[in-house]
C-alpha cells in the first residue's frame, strides 16, 4: 500500500516537473504494473481504479463499491470516493482532474512500450474529463526504478554468485567436451538452475545455454526433447540471471550477465567478433562513466549509440539487432526505468542516480556465429558502478 513515506518521495518527484499538477495512476486487471507496484493493493481487484497523487496534499482514490477490501489500510486522512456506475466514475474523475495537467503511463507514439500502459479509451476518458495528459516517464525513473541501498547490496552479492556459476558452467562444458562425454545444452542449463538454488538465488526463467550456431539466436532456449551436445571447437554462450531469495519482504534485484567461451582455440573470426562486442560494451560504459563523473546529463539512447558506433565501424552493424541494454528495476529484470536504447525504442530519459540497467551488445550471424557480452551498471551519486567486479575481458578458452 502507498504509505506517507512513499507519498513524500512521489510528491518530491512531481514537484520537480514544472507545471505538473499530479500523477494519475490507473489500473484494471493488472494492466499497469507501474500503478500496481506503487499501490501494492492486496485482495481481489477486478474493477477500474484511479488514484490521483497531487503535487502537494492528500492523494485521492476512486474505487469500486464491491472491492473495498484492498483499500482497508488506506489512511483515513486521505481521500477515497466510491463508485458503482460508469456515470459516477466519470463524474468523480472530472471532479478530480478537470483543468489539471496530469502524468500517466503514456508514451507518445509508443516510443517506450514499457511506459505505454494506459489504454487509448482511458486516455480519451481522462481528456474528456478536462485534463491535459503527459507521460510519466521521468517520474517513473526517479521513483519506481530507483534502487535502495539494501537492494544495491543484494544485487552486488547476486552478481558475484552469478559470475562464479557462469565460469564454473563453462569449465564443466570444456571438461565434458575434452573427455569425449560432452554435456548437452539442456543438461548444463539445468545444472545452472540447481546451482542457483543451492546458493539462495532464484530466477524467473532458465538461462540461455547456446553452442555453435545456436548462439546466433539471441533468445535461444535448450530443449530436452532435442538434445544438442556442446562439442569441442565450438563457441559457447551462457546468458544467466538471478536474484537473492528473501524470506522477509521483497526479493533482491536481479543480476543479469552473459559470458562467452571457446571450447578449444578460437578462430580468428571468433576473436574478431568477440573483441568487437567487448569494445562496444566498453565504449558505452566509458561514455556513461565520463558524463556521470563530470555531473553531466546522459541518456540511455546516447550509450546505445556509442556501442553501436563501434560495431558499425568494425563492419558488423547489420548483425547487432537489439538494444544495447534494458532497465533493471527493483521489481523486474526488464524494468520500467531508462533503457540503453536508441534502436528498438526512442529512449530519451536521463539516467538518474539510483537506476540500474544492463549493457549487452551482441552480434548474431545466422548459421555461423553468435556472441554477446553483458554486464550490469548502476548510477550512483558519484558516477557509475559496474557488476560483476571483474567483467569478462577475454574470450574464455576451455
Amino acid at each position: 500500500m502507498l504509505t506517507p513515506r512513499t507519498l513524500g518521495v512521489l510528491q518530491r518527484a512531481i514537484a520537480d516537473v514544472p507545471g505538473l499538477d499530479g500523477w494519475l495512476l490507473y489500473d484494471f486487471h493488472g494492466l499497469n504494473p507501474i500503478a500496481a507496484g506503487i499501490l501494492t493493493l492486496k485482495g481481489m481487484g477486478t474493477r477500474r481504479i484511479f488514484c490521483f497523487i497531487p503535487r502537494a496534499g492528500a492523494p485521492v482514490a476512486i474505487t469500486h463499491a464491491i472491492e473495498q477490501g484492498p483499500w482497508r489500510d488506506w489512511p483515513a486522512e486521505w481521500g477515497k470516493v466510491v463508485y458503482s456506475s460508469w456515470r459516477a466514475l466519470e463524474a468523480e474523475l472530472a471532479k478530480l482532474v478537470k483543468g489539471k495537467r496530469v502524468a500517466m503511463e503514456y508514451s507518445p507514439g509508443d516510443a517506450v512500450p514499457y511506459l505505454d500502459r494506459i489504454p487509448a479509451g482511458v486516455l480519451e476518458m481522462v481528456r474528456a474529463a478536462g485534463a491535459e495528459v503527459v507521460g510519466s516517464g521521468e517520474l517513473v525513473s526517479r521513483t519506481v526504478a530507483v534502487w535502495s541501498d539494501a537492494q544495491l547490496a543484494s544485487h552486488q552479492r547476486a552478481a558475484e554468485q552469478v559470475a562464479r556459476v557462469a565460469k564454473e558452467a563453462i569449465s564443466r562444458a570444456g571438461q565434458g567436451a575434452a573427455s569425449g562425454a560432452p554435456l548437452t545444452e539442456h543438461e548444463l542449463q539445468q545444472w545452472i538452475v540447481t546451482e542457483f538454488g543451492r546458493h539462495g538465488l532464484e530466477t524467473d526463467h532458465p538461462p540461455i545455454v547456446a553452442a555453435g550456431a545456436n548462439a546466433a539466436d539471441p533468445h535461444y532456449g535448450p530443449d530436452a526433447s532435442r538434445p544438442r551436445h556442446i562439442k569441442k571447437g565450438e563457441i559457447l554462450l551462457i546468458d544467466l540471471w538471478a536474484r537473492e531469495r528473501s524470506s522477509e519482504g521483497a526479493p533482491g534485484v536481479y543480476a543479469d550477465q552473459t559470458w562467452m567461451a571457446s571450447l578449444g582455440e578460437p578462430s580468428a573470426r571468433a576473436i574478431e567478433v568477440w573483441t568487437t562486442i567487448r569494445d562496444a560494451r566498453d565504449a558505452a560504459l566509458t561514455l556513461l562513466r565520463d558524463r556521470l563523473t563530470a555531473k553531466k546529463p546522459v541518456r540511455g539512447g546516447e550509450a546505445d549509440d556509442a556501442a553501436r558506433d563501434v560495431v558499425r565501424k568494425r563492419g558488423f552493424a547489420e548483425w547487432f539487432t537489439h538494444r544495447t541494454g534494458h532497465s533493471i528495476d527493483p521489481r523486474d529484470l526488464h524494468g520500467s526505468g531508462p533503457h540503453i536504447d536508441n534502436l528498438e525504442t526512442r529512449e530519451e530519459r536521463a539516467l538518474v542516480p539510483g537506476v540500474g540497467f544492463s549493457i549487452e551488445p551482441g552480434i548474431y550471424i545466422a548459421g555461423e556465429i553468435g556472441m554477446r557480452t553483458e554486464v550490469n551498471a548502476f548510477v550512483s551519486p558519484d558516477g557509475l558502478l559496474v557488476t560483476p567486479v571483474e567483467p569478462q575481458r577475454d574470450l574464455l578458452v576451455v
